[in-house]
Formats: structure tokens, C-alpha cells, sequence
């Protein structure tokens, strides 16, 4: 464990590096990132300055609810979002081959190299965000902020298992980066309070494609407003994780070379 975790120290170095040797281009991209994520809570701006709304949230709630997606998004990108795109440009140039020959698992050697400080841009507006939220709405209580983390580590879990899921059919499905789109669709009803759903979105973001834990049941544990869904969806949480992570290694055997 040292070893690897050393290896990892040593990755996110080299990325950190990379970014203050091109400086033009981290900036760029960083205030690319930041400047989409600042536009991010428009349409929640647009609604409620209309008079309308989400049912029984109010506008700091909902924007609590975006700010944690925020967050969820960018710790993602940061640490392994481009696992997808790293394994699919290596199918398709047929150097994949280069990767298993690393003294080191595929999958840690890519979540390793995937390290990408831009995202950082994201967890900046998404802070920025959840700081304004959180003075107007307040947090519930020392438990609130336990049961955030938890709900919290588990959005992360079930964005890491999907994108091995997505990573993982790059080993036969060369042409896939349409999921990925599909996925970040899905995603949006994660940012949403889930009233505003008919109940079979609520059951499928909660349970299916657990959406609903990047966002919405972390911020609601803030507030005080969790109930026994939000704890019972944990498990298929980490389960998608788990999955994902044995079917990126179990595609990995089957991998034929160039073009999957």
C-alpha cells in the first residue's frame, strides 16, 4: 500500500508540474471550467426570480443541492474522469498493450496518470456556492455533517463504478462516446430536489442509477431533511463501484488489441 500510494503521490506531481510548465493552457481551461460552473445555477436563478419554484425547497436549498453536485463533479474530474477517454484513446491507437506492461495494475496505473488539476475550477465555483447556500440555510447539526460525508463518499463511489462501467466497454465497443453523453443527462436529475420527479424517476435515481446520491441526499442530510431512501441507496452506491471495477479487469482479459 505505501509503494502505490507513493506511486500516486509521485503522479499527481508530475500533473501538477505538467500544469505550472503550461501555464497558458491550465489557466484557460481552469477559468473555462469556472466560468461554466459560475452560469451553472442560472436556470434555478431564472425560476425562482420568475416567481416560480421547486416545491417546499427554497432557492438556497436547491442551490445547496447544485453546489454538492458542483463539488461531487469536480473532486471526480480531478481523480479519475479521464480514465474513460485515456482507455479508449489507447484501444483505438493500439497502445494499450504499453499499459499492461506497467508493474502495476491497469486500472491503478490510469487512475494514477488521469490526475487533472483543471477540474479544480469546479471544486473552486462549487465551494463558492455551497459557502453562500449554506450561510442562508444553515446546517442542521454535527450528525448532519457525518451523515453528508458518508452520503457524500457515496456519490463519489457510484460516479467512479459508472465510469469504469463506461471505460470498461471501450474493450469491444470502440464507438462508444456516445454513453458518456447519455450518462451526464442521467446525471442532471442528481441536482434536482427529487419531489419535482414522477416516483419511478425518484426510484431509479435513487436505487437504479443512484443519480440522486451526487447531490440531492448529501445536501438533505445537511438540512435535516433525509429519510431511510437516502441511507438504504448506499448499497447500490458502493456496489457500482465494486462492479465497476471487476468488469474493467474482467474486460481487460479480453482484450484482443488495436480496436478492441
Amino acid at each position: 500500500m505505501k509503494k502505490l500510494l507513493a506511486i500516486y503521490k509521485t503522479c499527481v506531481k508530475t500533473a501538477l508540474n505538467r500544469a505550472a510548465a503550461y501555464r497558458l493552457n491550465f489557466i484557460l481551461s481552469f477559468l473555462i471550467t469556472l466560468g461554466s460552473n459560475i452560469l451553472f445555477p442560472l436556470v434555478t436563478i431564472l425560476i425562482y426570480n420568475s416567481g416560480a419554484s421547486f416545491p417546499e425547497w427554497d432557492f438556497y436549498e436547491v442551490l445547496l443541492i447544485q453546489a454538492v453536485f458542483t463539488l461531487s463533479h469536480g473532486l471526480a474530474g480531478i481523480v479519475f474522469n479521464e480514465v474513460l477517454w485515456k482507455t479508449m484513446l489507447h484501444i483505438r491507437e493500439g497502445s494499450f498493450e504499453i499499459v499492461l506492461l506497467k508493474p502495476l495494475t491497469p486500472l491503478f496505473f490510469l487512475i494514477s496518470t488521469s490526475f487533472e488539476p483543471e477540474f479544480a475550477g469546479l471544486l473552486i465555483g462549487g465551494g463558492v456556492m455551497f459557502g453562500i447556500a449554506a450561510a442562508h440555510t444553515g446546517i442542521a447539526s454535527a450528525l448532519a455533517i457525518g451523515q453528508f460525508l458518508l452520503l457524500f463518499a457515496a456519490g463519489f463511489a457510484v460516479m467512479a463504478g459508472i465510469n469504469m462501467m463506461m471505460a470498461a466497454t471501450s474493450f469491444k465497443w470502440v464507438g462508444n462516446s456516445r454513453i458518456p453523453e447519455i450518462f451526464e443527462s442521467v446525471k442532471n436529475f442528481g441536482k434536482y430536489p427529487a419531489a419535482v420527479f414522477p416516483q419511478i424517476i425518484r426510484g431509479l435515481a435513487a436505487f437504479i442509477i443512484p443519480v440522486s446520491m451526487i447531490g440531492f441526499f448529501p445536501a438533505g442530510a445537511l438540512l435535516g431533511r433525509l429519510d431511510l431512501t437516502a441511507f438504504i441507496a448506499i448499497l447500490p452506491c458502493f456496489l457500482f463501484m465494486l462492479i465497476g471495477i471487476w468488469l474493467y479487469n474482467h474486460m481487460i482479459r479480453l482484450y484482443e488489441g488495436v480496436g478492441g
